[in-house]
Formats: C-alpha cells, structure tokens, sequence
C-alpha cells in the first residue's frame, strides 16, 4: 500500500474509533478473545507463534544465542514455577516490580509509577485475567504505539533459570502480572534485550498517550515541590535519575546507596511537622526492590520520632522505596520526567484541556533527510509541517502574554531495529514564524527561505532518545515544524505530535460533558445532545429570548469545529466551541441596547463589526434577508447561525487563497465541497 493510501485509511480507522483504547488495534492480526476460546474448547494452552519461546525472542548481543547468559535457560509456566499462581495478588502495588537480569529499569521505573493510577494500570492491564477457570496459558495486554493503542497477546511461558524467573519478577513470589507485561512489551519491541537502556518517559507515554517533560534540577523552577506534588495529585507518572559522568559511573553505587544512571519511580510528595517546621518530603523507589537512601528521612532514621504519629509515614525496611527531604533530592538527584494525559495541570490550578495533533513522517536519504539547521544546503529537504496557534492562555497568575503547546518528535520502532545493528537517531526540531498557509498543514518552503529566515524556537537539544519533546509559549499566528536528525542522510519514520492549550474547562463543564457522553468523549451527536437538552438559560440568563438552538445551528457548529475531520467533538473541541458562544453571548447582550432580549437589524451590524466581520451592503441584506425573523428582529439562535456560518465562510477563503490576493478560484469539486 502507497504511503498516502496508508495513511489514508489510517486516518479513517482512527475516525471509525479504531486505535482508541477502548478498541484498540489487534497487533499482528491477533484477537485476544477468539484464540482464548479456541484454546479452552481445544483444552489446550496456547503457545504463540509470533513469539517463541525460543533464542531469538530473548535477544540477539548479551542475550542471543548462545551466550553465557541464556545458557541453561528454560521457558516454563507460571504454574510449573508455583503450586498456585496468580496474576494478580491484593492489587497492583509498587512493590510487584522487582528487576531481574536485564537492564530496563527505566521500564520498571514506569510500571511501577502505573501502579498508583488504577485508572491509567486499568488502561494497561485489561481486567478479567487470571488463572482459575477461564485460563488458557494467554493473556492481553495494551500500549500506546506512536498514535494508536494496540492490543497485543502473549502466551505466559516465561524465561528463567535455577528455576527462578530470569527477569522482572515479583516480591511475592506466586504473582505474575509484572513478568508478563514485560514480556508484552518486549514483543512489541522485538526480543527481551531490546528493552535495555532506555528513559523511563518511554514507558510513561506507552502506558498512557501522554506527552513526557523533562526537568532539569541543576536549574529547577521555583515552585518545583509544588509541581511533583501536583502531578502525583493529579495521577501523572513521575521518575527521577542521577546522571552519570561516565560510563564507568553506570549503576555506581554511592555512600549513601543511591544508585547512578538508575531511573528511580517518584512515586509521593508530601508536608510533615519537623521540630516545628514544615519539611518537604519526597518518596523514591528503586525497582530492583532494595538498595536505598541511608541518609535522613530513610527507614531507620531519627527523624521519624519527631514526627507526629498522624503524619508519620509507613516505612518499611529494605523494600527499595524510601522517603528523604526535598533539599536532599534536589542536590542528589539530576533530573526528572513527568508524563500526564494532561500536561498543562502541572503547573496552573484550574484544569485545562489540550487538543493533540500527530503528523506522521519519513526522513528518507536522498529526499527527506536534510539533517539539523548545520547543514544549510539541504536542511530544506526535511519534512515540514504548519501548526496554527490560536487562542492566548487564560491564565490570571501568569504575567506572559502567549499560547502555551508542547511539541513531541519521535522516532519510531527504533528497538526494534537493533537485532540489524541500528539504535536510536540524534533528533531535534526547528520552529519558524510563517504567514501565509492558512490551514495547510504539509507544505514545503524551499532552501532560500531557510537561508534567510532565523528560525523562532528550536528543541532544547538534539538527543539520541526516542522522544525529544519541548513546552513553548508564543503569540498567536502560523509557525513551521521542522523534524530532522542532526546529521543527513539517515532513513527513519517520526511522527510529531503537538498539544496546544484549546480552552479553560473547569471541573463542573468537564462532568456535565462526561456525564452527557458517557465513556467516551467523541460522539458526533454530543453537542445536540447538550444544546438541546440543558436549556440554553442555564448560562445565558432570563435577560435572552430563546428556547436554546436549533438543530440548523446545531450542526452548523459541528461542522465549523470538527478540526479533525471525523465527525465528531471531543472534550478540547467542545469547550473551544462553548467558549466561543459565550463570547458571542457577550456581544449579543452588549448590542442589545434596548435590553429587548432581542437584537434589530441595525445592532446585529454593529455586532458583527465587533465580531470581526466587516461587510458590504450586499451580503448584509442577504444576511438579514436568511436570518431576521417577519419583524426585523434577530433572536440568539439565528445571531449564533449566523456567525458560525461567516466564520467557516472565512476560513474555507483564506485556506485557498493561500497568496493572500483576496480572490479566489473555485473548481467543480471545490464548489461541491
């Protein structure tokens, strides 16, 4: 299939509601359901072909075949490992993940920040699984893969050696839910070895979508305390490291039992009364279930007995989690990741909703891989993609006047590619102001454009990592991404994906949304449900004659925000959408200077200039002609109809008239369109 037809009926799967969590797509071909109940009215277990429990499914270096380390090792069952396994075992808890003999802390680190969420570990882990009756030697598990959910099926034949499981493994010695995640994750990524070495944002994003940030503690912001304590509040998974300045320095472990380039779980934030202070508190946890912080705040320090017994903490020894004072954090500790579905909660009080754009794409030597801005005379031939920023934040604490969104670039199924001897890229991006796309979204601006224009923001550096991501703050307009590698000539797939902050939703517009949708938040019908079933007065006040909009105007509002193109509205979308009528409302109100209820014909003309609308005497009297009722007046339902239709008359003419010439030429197709 050509790359435009594969994205294509990509972008068609996705509107169908395929890739989404609650249906994700079945990785190779394979439905968890059907090959369970083909197993159990065969009673058989079932043993997957896709990944065997052979050689090549461990690795390929260290691990592959023949090496010391896979010598002797047997694939065996969980219940040839145990009289009586379980898959899961009093809940999901932290202390599940313990590592074995593979180097993916930062994935242990992930999982075990999944286990304080149940509705993200749910998202993960589908519920249902177990090994009493229904067990058929499969089970289900489920990751985000670079846009889509994917739904990926494993048999539970687990590598081990001396009897005892060869990696992650849990604490308590009869439960497997870990083990066989990890082997979940390890097919989507090609063998066992694959998953070592890594960040730990990797696993954040996989487990929930959400796009990582990266905090630097050499420099921390002031409120830093308060920003983890939020994100852990608000359900974000959370990890910390210590950076190395060597490789001998890998693992190293200090006097005081931290451990060097180790990803660590920050898993709690907490306040405590200390001698009559308050002391900031910060909880750590070492997946490999031991080794921990012997400094103060650790389990067996005195500082403890200082504390009230209603604020004390639970400490337990030697269990690779620990607590020690935010100061101390800051001077051992290098770096932290945050992964939240909600990325803008971290750092403000009211609750925000970000609407996520992906763009897929290649770099391919010859065509698409000019490599980074050093090489001018081919960096033009990278991809390029137009994001247009809208809306200013509506942020009374923050003094900086700008749109905030986070841009994400990875490089795909990169792991995967390690068994041929490659490994992850060097990327970054380029962000430059543009100013005459008007909606397009993939364009291609040439060398001499680059030559002449600096560029506005940039990726905080190229990286060698899956995912280079940055936050940015800039004034409304249209701004050209730029993904490249450092260096050209390097073939690989990206997709970018860009989370701009669309509108305040507080808490009570989020529950009324969620309680009018349901379980999901895209139904193409939801914004007639609301409209037409809260009655409209509920916020426009007893001041406005009307019985709420019509289902004209209904779908004409559909229409005009559906940016995605699939027929539906999502939360973003929605509170874009009630934003907008609210701000309309204020205008109406305002040109109703009779306080009538109602607006005559010469206010809705001073109340369109104030909307931005700017008209002749022509489409004015076809305006009132359509939209006034018999006695000249215009009721808030029509008055929205009518802006709502000028608004997308406006954008369909500044897209195509993409020279800015203020006229335009329309094909039969176009017209039909």
């Amino acid at each position: 299939m050509s790359g435009m037809a594969s994205n294509l009926a990509k972008k068609r799967a996705l509107a169908a509601g395929f890739g989404t969590n609650a249906n994700a797509v079945k990785y190779l071909n394979q439905d968890f359901e059907a090959l369970r109940a083909q197993c159990l009215s065969r009673g058989g277990l079932f043993s997957d072909p896709t990944f065997a429990a052979a050689p090549e499914s461990l690795g390929f270096n260290e691990l592959g075949p023949g090496s010391y380390k896979t010598r002797a090792v047997q694939w065996k069952r969980p219940g040839e490992l145990c009289s009586s396994p379980e898959f899961i075992v009093g809940g999901a808890t932290r202390t599940d993940i313990c590592q074995g003999a593979l180097g993916d802390c930062w994935l242990l680190a992930a999982i075990a920040s999944l286990t304080l969420n149940e509705d993200v570990m749910a998202r993960v882990v589908p519920v249902g699984q177990s090994f009493g009756e229904s067990y058929a030697g499969i089970f289900h598990f489920q990751f985000w893969q670079f846009g889509e959910w994917v739904d990926v099926v494993i048999d539970d034949r687990l590598p081990t050696k001396d009897g005892e499981l060869l990696f992650v493994h849990s604490a308590e010695g009869s439960e497997f839910w870990s083990a066989l995640l990890e082997k979940a994750y390890a097919k989507v990524n090609g063998c066992y070895e694959a998953l070592s070495g890594g960040s730990t944002t990797e696993g954040f994003e996989d487990f929930t979508g959400g796009i990582a940030e990266n905090y630097d503690l050499r420099k921390p912001p002031p409120n830093m305390f308060q920003i983890i304590k939020k994100a852990i509040e608000s359900g974000a998974l959370l990890g910390c490291s210590i950076d190395i300045t060597s490789a001998a320095d890998s693992e190293a472990v200090t006097r005081q039992k931290l451990v060097k380039g180790h990803a660590y779980s920050l898993t709690g934030a907490v306040e405590v009364t200390y001698r009559g202070r308050k002391e900031k508190l910060i909880r750590i946890r070492n997946p490999w279930g031991q080794v921990e912080w012997t400094g103060a705040w650790s389990d067996s320090s005195s500082e403890w007995n200082s504390v009230d017994d209603s604020e004390r903490q639970n400490v337990k020894a030697d269990d690779g989690e620990f607590w020690m004072s935010f100061t101390e954090f800051l001077r051992h500790y290098s770096r932290i990741e945050i992964c939240t579905l909600t990325p803008d909660t971290l750092t403000d009080d009211s609750v925000k909703h970000w609407s996520v754009c992906n763009y897929d794409g290649s770099w391919r030597k010859g065509s698409t891989a000019g490599g980074c801005r050093n090489h001018a005379y081919t960096f033009w031939m990278n991809p390029q993609f137009v994001i247009r920023l809208d809306e200013e934040d509506d942020d009374p604490d923050d003094n900086e006047v700008g749109c905030s969104f986070v841009v994400g670039l990875i490089q795909k199924n990169r792991r995967r590619l390690r068994k041929v001897g490659e490994d992850m890229h060097t990327i970054g991006f380029a962000i430059y102001e543009v100013r005459k796309f008007h909606g397009q979204r993939e364009v291609h601006l040439d060398k001499n454009y680059f030559l002449t224009h600096a560029q506005k923001a940039r990726s905080e550096t190229f990286v060698n990592l899956r995912e280079v991501s940055t936050r940015f703050k800039m004034p409304p307009g249209e701004y050209l991404i730029v993904p490249s590698t450092f260096e050209p000539h390097l073939n690989g797939d990206f997709c970018i994906r860009e989370t701009v902050s669309d509108a305040e939703v507080d808490a009570g517009f989020r529950g009324l949304f969620t309680k009018l949708a349901g379980d999901v938040h895209s139904f193409l019908h939801i914004i007639l449900l609301t409209l037409l079933s809260v009655p409209f007065y509920c916020f426009a006040g007893t001041d406005i004659k009307t019985d709420g909009f019509s289902l004209e105007t209904c779908r004409i509002m559909v229409n005009l925000m559906d940016d995605s193109g699939n027929g539906k509205l999502g939360l973003g979308e929605f509170a874009t959408l009630w934003k907008k009528v609210q701000k309309y409302l204020g205008i109406y109100k305002k040109n109703d200077m009779d306080n009538s209820g109602t607006m005559s014909t010469p206010e809705m003309r001073m109340a369109l200039k104030e909307a931005g609308f700017t008209l002749n005497n022509g489409i004015y009297q076809i305006l009132v002609a359509r939209y006034a009722e018999p006695d000249m007046t215009i009721d808030f339902d029509n008055f929205v109809a009518c802006l709502m239709r000028l608004d997308m008359m406006f954008r369909v003419f500044m897209k195509i008239d993409a020279h800015d010439s203020g006229s335009i030429e329309l094909d039969f197709h176009q017209v039909s369109e």
